[in-house]
């Protein structure tokens, strides 16, 4: 059982990462203009390098309780987040137009993506990380349909076309040819190639959210609202991570999904809300306070909810 302090300097790198792509933009090597086309790089191609390279003669990725189950339960914990945010919300007096439809989409939406990956890859394994992935899709599902009608009120037509992007693509593709085991068939070339462009993914992802954050460090006063910025740490790393540990310690599903969902439960509110919020008309410094704040409160609870939660299950 991995101590807290050994847990601690696990996800220590991860905030530096972040750190570092903050100063990277203070000191003007990383510019704003840059953050279109290095975002488009990230996802369009090193994220589907980083899937094919996790799922191919991935063993784990064999078992239909995996294959089916991991995305089902990754919908269910974001849906189920954004409805709990949203009554905590109301009844804390926030309101529609005034935070609360971001409070709400921001606090439900845990950082699926670039810290688990690092956790599960090192705590885990490469099998456990490629349910993590699978998994992933149920979250951007929840994301671009129930998050997006709350956020924004948008039709769930125009949800469900958002994924239809290469990541999704690409796992699709990944998980046909793990099933049919034709990984073995791929040139060796071809396989370098692709795990040294997945090594890139998370790093560069990272240093991206720094760079993004920079904006609004420059108003620190403003990072801090006594209603969101405690009503969303209690709610995001306190009464969520108790809910979902329940999930994982009762829900009959194999040892990799069930390290997934004890992960998941210990992450503070995932980055990229903010930038959807920006676009579908939500309050952006709302979204900004949940997730600084969530965020610092993660540097310690992280490591505390993943003791716990490793403890309890057994797993």
């Amino acid at each position: 059982m991995p101590s807290y302090w050994h847990l601690l300097l696990l996800i220590l790198p991860v905030f530096a990462l972040i750190a570092i792509g903050a100063v990277m933009r203070r000191v003007r090597w990383l510019n704003a203009e840059a953050d279109a086309s290095l975002l488009k790089l990230i996802v369009n191609f090193l994220y589907p390098c980083l899937i094919f390279d996790s799922v191919m003669g991935n063993a784990a990725l064999r078992q239909p309780a995996n294959l089916f189950l991991a995305p089902l339960v990754g919908f269910v914990i974001i849906a189920s987040g954004i409805g709990l945010a949203y009554y905590a919300g109301r009844s804390l007096g926030l309101t529609q137009g005034n935070g609360l439809r971001t409070f709400a989409f921001t606090t439900g939406i845990n950082n699926y993506g670039y810290i688990p990956i690092l956790l599960m890859g090192a705590l885990f394994g490469r099998e456990s990380l490629g349910v993590l992935l699978v998994h992933n899709v149920g979250c951007e599902a929840a994301i671009w349909t129930v998050g997006i009608l709350v956020l924004a009120g948008l039709s769930l037509r125009e949800g469900w076309r958002k994924l239809a992007n290469p990541p999704v693509f690409a796992l699709v593709a990944a998980v046909l040819m793990n099933t049919l085991n034709l990984g073995r068939f791929m040139p060796s070339v071809v396989t370098e190639v692709i795990h040294l462009s997945s090594v890139c993914a998370v790093p560069l992802g990272l240093m991206l959210i720094g760079a993004t954050l920079v904006e609004y460090l420059s108003r620190p006063a403003e990072l801090f609202d006594v209603r969101v910025t405690c009503a969303s740490g209690v709610l995001r790393l306190g009464l969520l991570p108790m809910l979902f540990l329940l999930i994982a310690r009762f829900l009959p599903c194999p040892p990799d999904l069930k390290r997934v969902i004890i992960v998941q439960a210990a992450m503070p509110a995932g980055i990229l809300p903010i930038v959807i919020a920006k676009h579908y008309g939500g309050r952006p410094l709302t979204a900004v306070q949940v997730v600084v704040g969530t965020t610092v409160l993660g540097i310690f609870l992280i490591p505390l909810w993943l003791r716990l939660g490793l403890l309890w299950t057994g797993v």
